[in-house]
């Protein structure tokens, strides 16, 4: 089998990935408490209080680690995604593990390239999800809601052309919680230079984004 030179934009994936340092989230403390208040008559009870604002976020936050991304996706499925790949998968080195983890599986079997990413996000609480998912799926536009997948799913499907040779990738976000699950799934053919269909590529990285989610669980609070 003759090697081939890969296109300028898979070639770059293939080198080392600069993880952004992803945002902390300081949790500040409340207003010092008043001065207790006066006793009350006898058989009169205090008033419930309502929950404070940090209370609320804690409560919310069903998630308060990320999972093994390497190990979030069965063996069985990185196989018949990625074929050829090492089945182990290669973490990528995040700035605090804790709140964010990213595994990659790649290879070039014959003329066809395949690649995929997984990444978990754990952020300060439900809202802070909800807005974060909201943003991303604005930005990724011509896709569709994936039904049955975390709280909400969304799947788009993109064609790209370089030098002729075309390369498709689907991207799968799904929130679960106070939690974010990011899939990428991309293929090419470096021989008739045409990429993977459509449905080949979504179906895949939905199956992925699938046990992913279902992964999820090891980082449940409690």
């Amino acid at each position: 089998m003759r090697s081939l030179p890969l296109p300028l934009a898979l070639t770059a994936r293939l080198t080392p990935v600069a993880v952004l340092a992803c945002a902390g989230w300081a949790m500040t403390s409340g207003p010092t408490a008043p001065s207790p208040a006066a006793p009350l008559p006898a058989g009169r009870q205090a008033p419930a209080q309502s929950p404070s604002a940090s209370e609320s976020a804690t409560a919310a936050k069903a998630y308060t680690g990320a999972p093994a991304p390497c190990s979030s996706v069965p063996v069985a499925i990185v196989k018949s995604l990625v074929p050829g790949a090492k089945t182990a998968g290669k973490e990528i080195p995040s700035t605090d593990d804790k709140l964010r983890r990213t595994c990659s599986w790649n290879a070039l079997e014959g003329y066809d390239y395949r690649w995929l990413d997984v990444s978990f996000e754990i952020t300060a609480s439900d809202d802070a999800a909800r807005k974060e998912y909201q943003q991303r799926v604005g930005e990724k536009s011509g896709g569709g809601s994936v039904p049955g997948l975390g709280d909400s799913a969304y799947s788009v499907v993109n064609l790209t052309t370089e030098d002729k040779q075309q390369t498709r990738e689907g991207v799968v976000m799904a929130r679960v919680s106070n939690a974010l699950v990011i899939v990428t799934y991309n293929g090419s053919d470096f021989e008739t230079k045409k990429a993977p269909g459509t449905d080949e590529i979504n179906k895949g990285a939905i199956k992925a984004a699938k046990a992913a989610v279902a992964a999820l669980g090891s980082g449940r609070s409690g």
